[in-house]
């Protein structure tokens, strides 16, 4: 006997080859059984009520001829008096029958509505729409799924209502709404009602028109009666209508789809369809009677048998009776209501009984059934609205302790995607076009602790309790603090095993899409998916700018995870059968990939720029290395696009923007804020012109795909490639290894991974830490409350009434939020996640090895990896710590010192052009230096990298982003200068941190090994010491120059009579700047540490002129910093936010530390010199010297100085901060410069005006220029000279520049 195939993609039979009434089919058919048996086996499977009483022997015998008859009688029972009901009900509703939103007129704003006119977005400030019907007599109500929780009016409105874009429903004298955002209700005023509603909460607006009241319910328990005594009369209807701000959503429901919570003697706005409900109900009962029945064909009689094991065996009676079924049940699952309530509960109901979906194959073969005896239009349509009501349904059902809810879906889904043919039409028509599979994997976070059953889950809650000074968590805990953590950590974990459950479904449906085993009479579902998923991906790459558009982050974190899940599950189940590919473990991609263009990065940034540039610019690399031969032609017409690129965007949006304000439809996924999941949408807007066009349209990217292979054209050969075809991997460099890695479709999919995480993953999992942050601050908070209301007295009952009351707010957020935390912990943070992350991290440092080993083909490289290496890395650092530790990450220490490596060498690449990426790198490698794990394994990278990298530091500060580097330079110095161990400045130390894990705010942990290199290189090359030293001193002097003329701004400001306001903006760049010049200051403390011959010794070409301008440099910032009353005393004194980290002790233990290494700790003859410049300093003031002992020049002197209220400033203040040794090294200095000046005052001759540098009049003239004998002082020259060769006067280029010796007047 013929049996069906259990795909159901072998046999296609359409229904129209049944001609059931034929009598030469009928004699052909009931061959197989006798008619008594047929007659016997009909009655039973379509039995009618008054054949029941009758015995078998007086029953009309049925057979094929007449079985039309007998069901057509069957079906059309108790229709007639429906009919009439159904005209009696229309009484009290004036309008069409399918009620849905009013697009055409019934709107004000700018709205996008679905294709359905069911689901609404706001696209303006206050958008308002009605529906089509409305009703003035009898009781009613429909339904509103809430898709975001912000702000919004739902209710009713009569025609005379008149909207805004600041008054909606509510807000007039006729309309009446709830707005569960702000928890009450409106008619022109407002008063508290009901209670706050959340994302996927249904509300249930009723009207009793009889009574004149109007409630509403939420998840189907009443909130009480809202109004009453509403307007009625004649010319009085009330229509359904919202109001709602931008980018909030719903979706109604009027009566198209079953009602989630009827009301009882209330009817829904759309009549459900009654006739076709009890059609579809008698039909899928007929169609369960044949599943149980089995005929014995030898004993003639019927027995009953197990629906679970039933399968169409082909028998030609059963398939007969199964197409008369059929004939009538396909037309009516085109339509949603039915599909809804009868074949998705019916669908459920078989796997209720638990058990993996493997033991239930009844939904296979019943999919069978349905692709042989219905229509092709018919079963896609029927399945297209059964998915997308899963995935509503899964969507959007409350979270239950278990997840039943959502485990029951995702088991259906997987029972119909198990199917093959209805597997790929869903992958083909529906999957990341309208279906939008990414919500099945996705996990949302209650909003509602109690109603998520997390108070019986968790019973128990905890948080941290003990705190130093600082705020930072202390690990020390009471006996009883243990126990309430541990009872907390249990709970977590057993939440952690019901939400693994999900997941692991998620992961099936996932490996469902990437079998590739399943190729029969089409391409394997693999293939299809990819093509999808690149298009998915495109979507989301080419319109960052509007979101509309995006898939949600949240969504996209959890898809993630369960692709790597399927992708490592398939890429070692390949490593398995073929011993000689990677393991999982081992991944990367090749670099091929980036240029042999068989996969389309759409118009992503490379690292060496625009892709059309680098395929004319490495094009004979290209054909050398990789065996890739650009066609002229096509850099040519690449060249042509590129410039033509704004213009046709231009022209091509101008229809489409005519078109959506017409109200037609626009192109706009409605997945993101549309609770309907529709296809497509209309853009309503009360405006004149559209601003919804994203800049570059779909059109454009296309055309700019078709230069390589177009997605959706691809084929399994195109990616695995075949006989002398390497397919993705074509154009294999020399130095990549000839062997094996996995499949290739795998490769493309890992490469799609690691973008999905620089669009958007790596940026949720840094918003979802804000939990985290919410419980530490309340847990201080609540700590703080404690110690208040313990040394609070007795007597001040008052204030004890406040502190408990606060106590009492603290510890129930707590509560709520270490619920909260838990969840996200196990769904986001949770040790699996961190793994995956972290094995992202190293897939992406194995692709960026590879392809740095090309060379110049580097530069084709996509800058997201480099990206997702860096904020991967940053994820595991600050996002799942301390919850997870990263030392117990397997070969962490490795993985380390390889990112370091790669930042080292790829910070300063000439092959890396991007400006974004370079400061990113650059940006990596300061945070890098800042922690003692990450410097050690910079150290730990081979010298000659490290060597390389700190030359790369060291060259001029004008060619790149300095303030990083300088910043760089300084953690490698912090902790071993004068007065430079601190983490936090003194003065700011009884503040709050803004965020202890700030890499500013790390403890010192200097390299004296990369100090070595530094001071190395410092000494063997005096050109670059010379270079590098002079653009510091240059940024330096702009620094604090500008400093300083912002703070006279900001004095200006505050002695203002009137109130003045400092723009934040401001203070923010002022302070920026002092902080600059700080870490200047160190680096050259630094340098002189390391290298005092640079300044010292005079035989190197610029030392003198470099320590004259040093010595200049440090006079200003002296001189401006230590005058009394001066402008810096003034504006720190005034304490402005913003300006915190602006105070004398920084900036002058900095300027200490160079003096005292130039003066104190130097030789003899470095000491003369030094001495002997500073001192030949016109700006040079003793008195400057005696501020940072806390002196003023009349106790230098001698003399006692009258009393003030302000205490002076002086180094001796700060013992925590600077040692005894320090202090007398300072004193010593201030000794050594008293003596030294007031000889230098004795001996000093009087210096004529005209024997004055012409130039700084500060200085002799002391230098004659060659040939043109113009004259200065050999500081400016010397400077000069440093950037220009023509003469200060005559512009003639100087050849030599010689002593000048005053001649002795005879």
């Amino acid at each position: 006997m013929w049996k069906m195939t259990s795909k159901g993609s072998s046999t296609s039979y359409s229904r129209r080859s049944y001609r059931l009434t034929s009598d030469t089919e009928k004699s052909k058919v009931t061959g197989f059984v006798n008619d008594k048996l047929l007659s016997n086996y009909l009655h039973h499977t379509f039995p009618s009520s008054e054949n029941a009483q009758l015995a078998a022997t007086s029953r009309k015998p049925l057979n094929f001829q007449n079985l039309n008859e007998h069901l057509d009688r069957l079906l059309s029972e108790g229709l007639d008096n429906e009919t009439e009901d159904k005209d009696q009900n229309m009484d009290g509703r004036l309008g069409p029958t399918t009620v849905v939103l009013d697009h055409t007129s019934g709107f004000e704003g700018l709205l996008l509505v679905d294709d359905d006119l069911l689901g609404v977005v706001g696209h303006s400030n206050f958008s308002s729409i009605r529906a089509t019907s409305c009703v003035y007599k009898g009781k009613w109500m429909y339904e509103v799924l809430i898709s975001s929780q912000g702000l919004m009016q739902i209710g009713w409105c009569t025609l005379h209502c008149r909207f805004n874009q600041e008054e909606g429903v509510g807000d007039t004298s006729d309309s009446y709404a709830y707005d569960g955002n702000r928890v009450r209700k409106w008619n022109v005023t407002t008063t508290n009602y009901g209670k706050a509603w959340a994302a996927g909460d249904i509300v249930t607006c009723v009207i009793d028109l009889d009574e004149g009241k109007i409630a509403f319910c939420l998840n189907g328990i009443s909130l009480g009666i809202a109004f009453e005594d509403i307007r009625l009369g004649p010319g009085i209807a009330y229509f359904p209508a919202i109001s709602l701000s931008f980018k909030e959503s719903v979706a109604f429901n009027f009566g198209s789809r079953p009602i989630r919570y009827p009301v009882e003697g209330y009817r829904p706005m759309q009549d459900p369809p009654e006739a076709d409900l009890v059609k579809a109900h008698k039909l899928l009962g007929y169609l369960k009677n044949v599943i149980t029945t089995s005929m014995d064909t030898q004993e003639g009689i019927l027995t009953e048998q197990d629906s679970a094991s039933w399968q169409a065996q082909g028998e030609p009676t059963v398939l007969i009776t199964l197409a008369h079924i059929f004939n009538r049940f396909a037309p009516l699952m085109c339509k949603v209501y039915l599909v809804e309530d009868v074949l998705m509960t019916y669908f459920l109901g078989i796997l209720e009984g638990g058990g993996a979906v493997d033991e239930h194959p009844l939904i296979q073969h019943l999919l069978d059934l349905m692709w042989l005896l219905m229509e092709d239009y018919e079963v896609q349509e029927c399945l297209k609205q059964l998915m997308m009501s899963l995935l509503r349904a899964y969507r959007f059902s409350p979270i239950i302790p278990d997840l039943g809810l959502q485990i029951h879906y995702l088991r259906l889904s997987i029972a119909i995607l198990k199917h093959e043919k209805t597997r790929k039409y869903l992958l083909n028509n529906l999957t990341f076009d309208v279906l939008r599979s990414v919500v099945f994997f996705f996990i949302k976070t209650p909003l509602r602790v109690e109603e998520a059953g997390l108070e019986e889950l968790i019973p128990t809650t905890w948080w941290p309790t003990r705190f130093d000074k600082e705020g930072k968590e202390v690990k020390e805990e009471s006996a009883e603090e243990r126990l309430r953590r541990r009872a907390y950590e249990r709970g977590c974990q057993r939440l952690k095993k019901r939400i693994e459950v999900v997941e692991e479904l998620q992961v099936q449906i996932l490996k469902l899409f990437l079998s590739n085993k399943d190729k029969g009479s089409s391409e394997a579902s693999r293939y299809i998916f990819l093509n999808k998923f690149r298009k998915f991906l495109q979507e989301n790459a080419s319109n960052r700018g509007n979101p509309a558009i995006l898939c949600p982050p949240e969504y996209m974190v959890c898809f993630l995870h369960r692709l790597i899940a399927a992708l490592r599950s398939y890429w070692d189940e390949y490593r398995r059968r073929n011993p000689s590919a990677i393991l999982s473990e081992d991944a990367y991609v090749p670099p091929q990939l980036f240029f042999n263009g068989k996969v389309d990065y759409f118009d992503l940034q490379r690292l060496g720029g625009l892709l059309s540039h680098l395929k004319k610019t490495l094009k004979d690399d290209l054909a050398s290395k990789a065996n890739i031969i650009i066609d002229p032609a096509e850099i040519s017409a690449i060249s042509m696009d590129d410039l033509d690129e704004d213009d046709e965007n231009v022209t091509q949006q101008r229809p489409g923007g005519a078109a959506a304000t017409g109200g037609g439809a626009l192109a706009r996924p409605s997945w993101l804020s549309s609770p309907t999941l529709g296809r497509a949408n209309r853009f309503l807007s009360t405006a004149a012109v559209s601003l919804m066009n994203p800049r570059r349209s779909l059109a454009t990217v296309e055309k700019v795909k078709v230069r390589t292979l177009t997605v959706e054209q691809r084929t399994e050969e195109d990616i695995e490639g075949s006989h002398g075809n390497d397919g993705l991997l074509l154009g294999r460099p020399p130095d990549e290894p000839d062997h094996p890695i996995t499949e290739k479709s795998l490769l493309e999919i890992l490469d799609g991974a690691i973008m999905m995480y620089n669009l958007s993953v790596h940026q949720q999992l840094g918003k979802m830490v804000g939990v985290s942050d919410d419980v530490h601050e309340y847990a201080v908070a609540l700590k703080d409350t404690e110690d208040k209301i313990a040394r609070c007295p007795t007597k001040r009952k008052d204030i004890l009434d406040e502190l408990t009351k606060s106590q009492k707010v603290f510890s129930a957020k707590l509560n709520h939020l270490s619920r909260r935390l838990a969840w996200i912990n196990a769904t986001i943070y949770s040790k699996e996640k961190m793994l995956d992350i972290y094995w992202l991290l190293q897939v992406c440092i194995r692709v960026i090895e590879h392809s740095d080993q090309t060379k110049t083909l580097f530069a084709f490289m996509p800058e997201f990896y480099m990206n997702v290496a860096m904020n991967s890395y940053s994820a595991l650092k600050n996002y799942f710590s301390p919850v997870n530790s990263m030392d117990e990450l397997p070969g962490y220490q490795e993985t380390l010192s390889r990112l370091a490596a790669i930042l080292a060498k790829h910070f300063a690449d000439s092959r890396i052009v991007g400006t974004d990426i370079k400061d990113s790198l650059m940006q990596a490698l300061a945070s890098y230096v800042c922690y003692p794990h990450s410097l050690r394994a910079v150290e730990r990278i081979p010298e000659e990298q490290r060597v390389a990298m700190m030359k790369n530091l060291l060259a001029p500060y004008e060619q790149r982003p300095w303030a990083q580097t300088n910043w760089i330079l300084v953690r490698l110095w912090r902790g071993c200068g004068f007065g430079y161990r601190y983490t936090r400045l003194p003065h700011l130390l009884k503040s709050k941190p803004e965020d202890a894990n700030m890499p500013s705010l790390q403890k010192p942990c200097p390299s004296t090994l990369l100090q070595q290199h530094m001071a190395d290189l410092l000494r063997s090359d005096s050109e670059m010491a010379a270079s590098f030293l002079n653009s510091v001193l240059n940024q330096l002097n702009w620094a604090f120059s500008e400093f300083i003329g912002m703070i006279q701004e900001i004095q200006q400001a505050a002695e203002r009579p009137e109130r003045n306001f400092v723009d934040s903006r401001q203070l923010k760049v002022c302070a920026t700047c002092f902080d600059l010049s700080v870490s200047l200051l160190r680096v050259l403390e630094m340098t002189i540490t390391l290298v005092p011959e640079i300044f010292l010794n005079w035989s190197r070409p610029s030392a003198e002129l470099l320590l004259r301008r040093l010595a200049q440099l440090i006079n200003q910032v002296l001189n401006r910093v230590t005058a009394e009353k001066n402008l810096f005393d003034r504006v720190v004194n005034l304490r402005l936010p913003g300006l915190e980290s602006v105070d004398h002790y920084p900036i002058l233990v900095a300027v200490t530390g160079i003096l005292v290494r130039i003066l104190v700790d130097s030789d003899v003859q470095g000491i003369q010199r030094a001495t002997a410049v500073l001192l030949a300093d016109p700006c040079f003031q003793l008195r400057s010297i005696q501020y940072l002992l806390g002196e003023n020049e009349l106790a230098a002197m001698g003399a006692t100085s009258p009393p003030t209220e302000k205490k002076h400033f002086s180094l001796q203040a700060y013992p925590d901060y600077i040692s005894l040794e320090e202090l007398g090294k300072v004193e010593g200095l201030l000794s050594h410069l008293t003596r030294e000046s007031k000889q230098a005052a004795a001996t000093a001759m009087p210096t004529s005006e005209e024997d004055l540098c012409p130039i700084c009049y500060a200085h002799p003239i002391s230098a004659v220029f060659r040939p043109c004998s113009h004259k200065s002082c050999k500081a400016c020259i010397n400077q000069h000279l440093m950037n220009s060769k023509d003469c200060f006067f005559c512009k003639a280029t100087i050849t030599a520049v010689d002593d000048y010796t005053k001649p002795s007047s005879s």
